[in-house]
């Protein structure tokens, strides 16, 4: 009695409850007499999955509905041609941020086939998509949001077009919500694509530099600096703060990818180098061509010192040479002349890749190569077989080199003394030198001082050649503005002090003809005693003070100093420029005394 009292109360709550859409339909009469015949067992043939809820329907249709999206999502991300995805669009009803993922499938699909993307945007089947896409623009999910704007300036989508607009002033507007991977995604599409003038990209940039302490992982950390870090110098600190605290798990091809940014920005921090060059050596046995390639050349354009870090990459590069191509052989000389490192096993290698290879070997390449020996004052073993082959191959071809190029194969020519008259009388002749002439850019000055300095070669050096020269009032080399005393010279000038017994027994910074500063010059008689240098002769200057020629058994005295300690480049001097230098001192008459730290 009292169960059916029960069961009656329940069955009249329920019907209470239960809303008209919700009723339940009747059952065909063999499956109605299997079922237990109670209120409760009836109503729970209504609810799926036996659940004894309230909201049966809508559950249906909210399960049906997302199988129905994964379906479609699924179909959307398998599609092989925009063909399909167009089928798609016209065969289901899409929202926006489907039809967001059908823009972003043709994007991709154009990008791996090589699809031509103007009959993509003709079509107007796309054109429906983005009109879909651009009147619910709020309901497009984050990532997909910034997978859409992607897809639509790869595909080629006007920036100036009103759905273009719509979707960065969306993303604007969204900054705040996306996740640092986002914006770190957004930052560096941008920053490739959109250039530092882009509006979006200075927001998202200052996003990042806001919330640069999310900043997790090495890839991040890499891409960022890479494609990010010249717009804007102050993430690129935070970058390298984190690259520091992250070198350990940095991969050779990270630290390849770092030292690049840090070279092409010109930035030279040299903790993270350090720190870099360290884990460098500790962890990585074996690296590749290209990582070998890229890190020297980093180096050198940073001018970052690391005596193991070069040793370990000369060792390697050096069985790599034969099969490198033209291009990497001379980079990598290159960068070594550089950072005056000279590895002989490696340059002989590359001698020996230039003899076995000239056909290969454009005469730009062929110049690189003597470029870089004479920076290093390196001659091959095979000094004979090597240069017969360059002018062999220089020969009646001088005429297609820049002017520039030209002057810098002879003076390197210069620096070896392999330069022969045909070569000098290409560069001293009047009318080359003559467009030098009145022009006062650095680059200009650069190029009279290289011309004095083979003009001193053909004088000193070479008895065979007659001329031209260049003329008188060309050789006074200009100093460079604003140049500053170093220690050394200022050592030597107090220690000199004390030596000559007045002023008037020595010179200091005596700029000559031949193109080289003597940084001291003294004369000593017979007796070693000194000699007052303003009464006598001075051939190696453009205009002398005195005319008396010097007494019997008197020398000149010439202190030249050497800034290269371990072949650092403390200064803009080369090495190759010093030995010639020297040279040349000593041939007007000089005892040359070098004075280093």
């Amino acid at each position: 009695m009292a169960a059916r009292l029960v069961r009656r109360c329940c069955r009249r709550r329920f019907a209470a409850f239960l809303p008209a859409a919700c009723a339940v339909p009747p059952l065909p009469a063999a499956r109605a007499r299997a079922l237990p015949q109670t209120p409760l067992a009836l109503f729970r043939t209504s609810s799926p999955a036996g659940r004894p809820d309230g909201f049966p329907v809508r559950e249906r249709l909210e399960e049906s509905r997302n199988s129905e999206h994964k379906v479609l999502e699924e179909l959307i991300e398998t599609a092989g041609s925009p063909q399909e995805l167009f089928q798609l669009s016209q065969l289901h009803a899409l929202n926006s941020n489907q039809a967001s993922l059908i823009i972003t499938q043709l994007s991709r699909l154009a990008a791996e086939k090589k699809l031509e993307t103007e009959s993509i945007l003709r079509d107007e089947r796309f054109r429906q998509l983005v009109g879909i896409t651009d009147s619910q623009i709020s309901q497009v999910w984050n990532n997909t949001l910034v997978n859409l704007l992607k897809s639509l300036c790869a595909l080629g989508v006007a920036g100036q077009s009103r759905e273009m607009q719509s979707v960065e002033q969306e993303v604007l507007w969204r900054l705040r919500r996306l996740t640092f991977r986002q914006l770190a995604s957004l930052a560096e599409f941008l920053a490739v694509r959109q250039g530092r003038e882009s509006k979006l990209l200075q927001e998202v940039i200052k996003k990042l530099e806001l919330r640069w302490t999310e900043l997790e992982g090495t890839r991040s950390v890499v891409t960022l600096m890479a494609k990010v870090g010249h717009v804007s110098p102050a993430l690129m600190e935070r970058l390298e703060d984190k690259a520091l605290e992250l070198a350990e798990q940095f991969s050779p091809d990270d630290i390849r990818k770092i030292t690049l940014a840090l070279a092409y920005q010109n930035r030279r921090c040299v903790p993270l180098l350090r720190a870099l060059s360290y884990h460098l050596i500790q962890k990585h046995a074996e690296l590749g061509l290209g990582v070998l390639t890229d890190l020297i050349f980093a180096y050198g354009k940073l001018n970052f010192h690391q005596p193991q870090v070069f040793q370990k990459i000369a060792a390697d590069l050096q069985a790599h040479v034969p099969a490198m191509t033209p291009p990497e052989v001379t980079r990598c000389a290159r960068s070594f002349a550089l950072l005056k490192w000279l590895s002989l096993p490696l340059f002989e290698a590359v001698a020996q890749y230039a003899l076995d290879n000239t056909k290969q070997l454009s005469v730009t390449h062929l110049c690189s190569i003597v470029l870089s020996f004479a920076r290093l004052n390196f001659h091959p073993s095979g000094s004979e077989d090597f240069f017969n082959m360059v002018h062999e191959e220089l020969r009646g071809r001088l005429a297609e080199l820049e002017p520039q190029l030209l002057t810098e194969l002879v003076w390197s020519l210069c620096v070896l003394q392999q330069a022969r008259p045909p070569y000098l009388r290409r560069v001293l002749a009047p009318d080359f030198h003559a467009g030098l002439r009145g022009d006062g850019s650095l680059k200009a000055q650069n190029l009279r001082l290289k011309l004095i300095h083979i003009n001193a070669a053909a004088k000193l050096e070479s008895p065979d050649y007659r001329g031209p020269f260049l003329p008188a009032e060309t050789l006074s080399a200009p100093g460079a503005a604003g140049e500053r005393v170093t220690l050394l010279q200022s050592g030597l000038r107090e220690a000199l002090a004390g030596v000559l017994g007045g002023p008037d027994n020595g010179r200091f910074d005596v700029r000559t003809v031949y193109g080289w500063q003597i940084d001291a010059e003294m004369l000593l008689s017979g007796e070693n005693k000194p000699l007052p240098v303003k009464d006598f002769a001075a051939p190696h200057l453009l205009r002398s003070e005195g005319t008396k020629p010097l007494p019997p058994g008197a020398r000149r005295v010439a202190f030249l100093r050497w800034e290269f300690p371990n072949f650092s480049n403390r200064s803009k001097e080369l090495l190759g420029r010093y030995a010639m230098a020297r040279r040349h001192v000593q041939a007007a008459g000089f005892l040359v005394v070098d004075v280093s730290r």
